[in-house]
């Protein structure tokens, strides 16, 4: 057995309660070992372990405010190992040995949470808390139904505490590498879907040459060669017409720019005329000039080839515009840039694919080989836990109670490696065993997960343990087998017990008791530490009822050894 000291992980040493259902004001200073919390029916145990389900994120209710104009509030301090500190920094938090969480419940039915007075959302409060308390009530046995606690019950008492961190790292890593393969492979089959076609539109941009084609200037040669007889005919024309004499157009620019000259010696009122008629006149010889220019470099006769050539581009380009839904070359290189990007990528996805798949194949030899591992301590501790709660259920009543630990081998890797746990149950002599969510009554529910939790606390680091009248059902022997059972457990934790049983009551370090009075007319409800002569008196009052016998008396001290 591994002996952890007290020291090692969390313990409740203060719990207070204001304005909480029919508690008003409650402190109770809590210590190691086993608190035994005894009090008739009704009086407020209830209220306690509401109060603490509060601190481990439930859900508030307004209802529970006793006085509505003022908020309730309950707040715990928490004995902390530093190794716990991490887990504070993570979440932004400060630390300190002496934590203390905090609940308000506000009269507008909004809840708030603080730990160490900073305010921490409940899925934090929710996650801190659980490493803190674990409330354990008569029928709360469906942790051990499930796939995941009974793998953690079993590696915890193997030697796979450390080899089971390794393997489900490589699992995540493992899980990360499958999701990206299919993203991959779901990315690359709707390439395919359409990739020919890309192909072509991409080829067909490409033909084109679009770096250094200048659709507007083809468009305007093919205007020019479509229409050049007709252009040059009406150039002549104006040639013609400039250059005849006297009736010529320069002539009478000339005419008229040296009569303007003459008015403007005469009259400096005409200079900015006889100045513009100046700058008009150059233009107008400028203009005529190009003209014959470009006259003279006009082909007549024009052979049909080039013009079905010029055409032919023209029409290419208006047919990509029209495809492609755009008005510029500039839009069509975009999309051939993107088109050329899509096909590069399909190579580079083809080539990440099979990368990913060479490092899935390598995870698959490690995890191989730690899940081996990990089943191999498994089946050396399934032995030892069997027989070790048998031998507990022997002691809580069950004598013919037979556990046993099932591995099955998984097609495929799991969270826990590559197979699957059953817990099975055999109550009686005779019967199959079948797996334990199945076969356990709900007589047993309680006596078994005992067991279990006596066999984690020898093994494991365990919070804070609070029964909630597990033992109910049970008596004689039995009972007093039980309070032996969780003052052994106390040894290495703090266990808090809620009972009405005075063999259990008994065996407690600690005792305390819950009292419901009428106070100011109002039903007001506290606890109280017992003294040594209280907690014999209350046992035996729990033996003989209301009236304290004599008998009773000598019973309890009997229990209390």
């Amino acid at each position: 057995m591994i002996n952890i000291q007290l020291k090692d992980f969390a313990m409740l040493t203060q719990l207070t309660i204001n304005n909480f259902a029919i508690v008003r004001q409650l402190d109770i200073e809590l210590a190691k070992g086993m608190s035994v919390i005894t009090g008739e029916t009704g009086a407020g145990k209830s209220i306690i372990l509401g109060a603490l389900r509060l601190i481990l994120g439930e859900r508030a209710d307004i209802k529970s405010i006793q006085n509505t104009e003022n908020k309730s509030i309950i707040e715990v301090e928490c004995l902390v190992s530093p190794k716990w500190k991490p887990f504070f920094d993570e979440k932004d938090i400060d630390f300190d040995e002496n934590t203390i969480i905090r609940r308000e419940i506000l009269p507008s039915g909004k809840s708030r949470a603080f730990v160490n007075d900073m305010p921490v959302t409940l899925d934090i409060l929710k996650e801190l808390s659980t490493k803190l308390i674990d409330i354990h009530s008569q029928f709360e046995t469906s942790n051990l139904f499930s796939e995941e606690y009974q793998f953690k019950l079993i590696d915890g008492l193997s030697e796979n505490k450390t080899l089971i961190v390794e393997y489900q790292k490589k699992f995540l890593d493992y899980k990360n590498l499958r999701k990206n393969l299919s993203s991959l492979e779901e990315k690359l089959r709707e390439l395919n879907k359409d990739s020919d076609y890309k192909e072509f539109l991409l080829n067909e941009l490409e033909e084109v040459n679009l770096d250094t084609s200048n659709i507007e200037e083809v468009q305007s040669q093919l205007e020019l060669q479509e229409n050049a007889e007709y252009i040059y005919e009406n150039l002549s024309q104006v040639f013609q017409r400039v250059e005849q004499e006297e009736l010529g157009m320069l002539d009478s620019f000339i005419y008229i720019k040296n009569k303007l000259a003459k008015v403007t010696d005469l009259s400096s009122h005409f200079l900015d005329l006889q100045e513009r008629m100046e700058s008009v006149f150059l233009d107008f010889k400028d203009v005529i000039n190009e003209l014959e220019n470009r006259s003279e470099s006009l082909e007549i006769d024009v052979k049909p080839e080039i013009i079905n050539n010029l055409r032919d581009k023209v029409n290419k380009m208006n047919a990509l515009y029209a495809k492609h839904n755009v008005n510029s070359v500039a839009e069509l290189i975009v999309i051939r840039e993107k088109l050329s990007h899509e096909q590069n990528s399909f190579s580079g996805i083809e080539f990440e694919i099979e990368n990913i798949k060479a490092e899935i194949e390598n995870k698959i030899a490690e995890m191989t080989i730690l899940a081996q591992k990990l089943s191999a301590n498994r089946k050396k501790s399934a032995l030892k836990f069997s027989e070790k709660i048998e031998g507990l259920l022997k002691r809580l009543g069950l004598e013919k109670a037979k556990i046993e630990i099932q591995l099955s081998d998984k097609e495929d890797f799991v969270l826990f490696g590559k197979e699957g746990i059953d817990i099975l149950f055999q109550a009686n002599t005779g019967f199959p065993m079948k797996p334990i969510q199945t076969a356990i009554s709900g007589g047993e529910r309680s006596r078994v997960m005992l067991a279990v939790k006596k066999i984690i606390a020898e093994n494991l680091e365990l919070p804070t343990l609070i029964l909630d009248e597990i033992d109910t059902g049970v008596s004689g022997k039995v009972a007093d087998e039980i309070g032996k059972l969780m003052k052994e457990m106390a040894t290495d934790m703090q266990l808090i017990v809620i009972t009405h049983l005075a063999q259990v009551a008994s065996k407690g370090n600690n005792n305390y008791k819950v009292l419901k009075q009428d106070v100011d007319g109002r039903t007001k409800s506290t606890i109280i530490p017992l003294s040594k002569e209280e907690k014999l008196l209350e046992i035996a009052q729990l033996l003989s009822g209301e009236k304290i016998t004599e008998a009773a008396l000598e019973q309890a001290r009997e229990l209390i050894g």
